[in-house]
């Protein structure tokens, strides 16, 4: 019996979302066994199951009251001095992924350091984490980076999820396990958003 595919408007009629929402996914290199017939990408039915029942993130589990979360688009290249892209790709790599989510970005940096970390967000999925908050700069534009950040880890398929744990140390590999590949709703005009983590100091 051959597999069901489904083209990025019925997986993105499933999921509830655009479908420009949903290409971002496609071009970031994160869904398997991706086919084309023509101009048109088809994705396995099973996949877009399986990113339909992704978990919601586990904020709950943080000891903070906010975090801020960092939305982003596939990665597009830059002419930036100190990067070659910005954005989120699966295949772009440790190095070149850091240098593309740690800034420059219109935030509140007080508040995105007190949360101590910065999931990164691609079509509401969390992709990658950033840890290594504590310290910023801002440019003549209003912009902020955040020069000392980690990269926790990413995510290289959604689906199953497959992550890449990137840091060495210990709670940055909590955090990364703990948010890498489930959902995290977040609502805002620029990049970063904040989120409550209903978890209160009682």
């Amino acid at each position: 019996m051959s597999k069901v595919l489904l083209t990025t408007g019925q997986a993105a009629e499933e999921l509830g979302c655009a479908v420009t929402t949903f290409r971002r996914l496609v071009q970031a290199d994160l869904l398997p066994g991706l086919s084309r017939r023509g101009v048109r990408v088809m994705i396995p039915l099973p996949v877009v199951q399986a990113l339909s029942t992704r978990q919601c993130a586990a904020v709950n589990q943080l000891d903070v009251d906010e975090i801020a979360v960092l939305r982003v688009d596939t990665a597009q290249p830059t002419d930036e001095p100190d990067r070659d892209w910005i954005g989120f790709a699966a295949a772009l790599g440790p190095d070149h992924l850091l240098k593309a989510l740690r800034g420059w970005w219109r935030c509140d940096a007080a508040s995105v350091a007190a949360g101590g970390v910065l999931p990164v967000t691609l079509s509401g999925y969390v992709v990658a984490v950033l840890t290594g908050l504590e310290r910023w700069e801002k440019n003549s534009e209003g912009r902020h980076a955040f020069p000392n950040a980690r990269l926790a880890g990413y995510v290289t398929d959604l689906a199953t999820p497959q992550i890449t744990l990137t840091s060495s140390q210990g709670g940055d590999r909590r955090l990364a396990e703990l948010l890498l590949g489930t959902r995290l709703a977040s609502h805002s005009g620029g990049a970063i958003a904040y989120v409550p983590t209903t978890n209160a100091a009682a």
